[in-house]
C-alpha cells in the first residue's frame, strides 16, 4: 500500500508535470471508486479548471483546483496516477477506472487494478473536516519528538499499531512502522505507553529518517507501487527487515520473525535486539 514516500513521489512528480494545466473533461469507466461525487458531477465540476498544485496528505495525492474544490485521490493497494503524453485510449484489457483529458492535449490517469482506492472530489469545508480527522505529518518541522511523545505515548495498543493509526500520525503504514521500530530497537508487540522518553526520542527520530530515507529514494516497490511515469521505488534494497523474514538480523545474525497477528499486516522483527 503507497505510504508516505510513494504518495509523496507521486504528488511531486505531478505538480511538476500538470500544475498550471486545465482539465478539459474526464471519462470514468468504473464509477465504484468514487467517493462524494458522481461521473457526471466530476465531470461537471472539474472541466475548464486548471489544477493548481498536486500535494500530499497522510497517504493521498491532493490536487487544488481554480475553483477552491480538490480532488483526493487514496491508492491504497494497487491504484497509480499517471501521466501520458498524449491524448490516451483505453485498451481491452486496461485497469484505468477514469481518465481526464487536458487541454494540452494530454491525459491524466487513475489505474487501479483490484480498485481498492478511491478518488473524492471534495469542496473547501468538506476537504477540512476530512484533514480534521487525520494526525499531523512526520516530516513537518513542528513534529517534535515532543508532539510525538504526545500523541503515540499514552496508547494502550501495540506501538506499531499506534504508530500506523493515521489518527496519530499520519503517513506511516506497514513498510516503515516495520524499519523504524527495528532501527530503533523497539519490539512491535510492546504497548506504546511502556515506552520511555529516551526510546520515544529514539523512535521519533528514526520514523523520520527512514521516511526521507524512502523519499530519496522515491518509495518501495514490492509488489504494484508505481510513479506517475511508471517508474519503480528504490527503497526495498535499502530495507533492513521488510521482506526480510527468516533471514539473518542485520545487527546480530538471529533469524527475523514474521507475524500477522497486528491488524493482519506482516510484522518482521528481532527477537533477541528489539526489546
Amino acid at each position: 500500500m503507497p505510504e508516505l514516500p510513494e504518495v509523496e513521489t507521486i504528488a511531486r512528480d505531478l505538480h511538476e508535470a500538470v500544475a498550471g494545466a486545465e482539465i478539459a473533461g474526464v471519462r470514468v469507466f468504473r464509477r465504484d471508486v468514487l467517493r462524494e461525487c458522481t461521473p457526471h458531477t466530476l465531470g461537471a465540476r472539474t472541466a475548464g479548471t486548471t489544477i493548481v498544485r498536486w500535494w500530499r496528505r497522510a497517504k493521498c495525492a491532493v490536487a487544488d483546483l481554480s475553483n477552491g474544490e480538490r480532488i483526493v485521490v487514496a491508492p491504497r493497494f494497487t491504484g497509480a496516477v499517471l501521466i501520458e503524453p498524449g491524448a490516451w485510449i483505453r485498451g481491452r484489457h486496461d485497469y484505468t477506472v477514469l481518465a481526464f483529458a487536458l487541454r494540452d492535449g494530454r491525459s491524466m490517469r487513475y489505474r487501479d487494478v483490484r480498485r481498492l482506492g478511491t478518488v473524492s472530489l471534495m469542496s473547501p469545508d468538506r476537504f477540512a473536516a476530512w484533514e480534521s480527522a487525520l494526525g499531523p505529518e512526520p516530516l513537518h518541522p513542528a513534529f517534535t519528538a515532543a508532539v510525538f511523545a504526545a500523541r503515540i505515548g499514552a496508547s494502550r495498543r501495540a506501538i506499531k499499531t499506534a504508530l500506523m493509526d493515521q489518527r496519530r500520525v499520519a503517513g506511516i503504514g506497514n513498510i516503515y512502522a516495520n524499519e523504524a521500530l527495528w532501527r530503533s530497537g523497539i519490539r512491535p508487540h510492546r504497548r506504546a505507553a511502556t515506552l520511555t522518553r529516551s526510546e520515544l526520542r529514539r523512535l521519533h527520530r528514526e520514523c523520520r529518517a527512514v521516511l526521507r530515507a524512502a523519499v530519496e529514494q522515491r518509495g518501495t516497490s514490492f509488489r504494484d507501487y508505481q510513479d506517475p511515469y511508471g517508474g519503480r521505488g528504490g527503497f526495498l534494497g535499502l530495507a533492513q527487515v521488510y521482506a526480510r523474514a527468516g533471514q539473518p538480523c542485520l545487527r546480530c545474525g538471529t533469524p527475523l520473525r514474521s507475524t500477522h497477528a497486528l491488524e493482519n499486516r506482516i510484522t518482521i522483527w528481532c527477537a533477541v535486539c528489539q526489546r
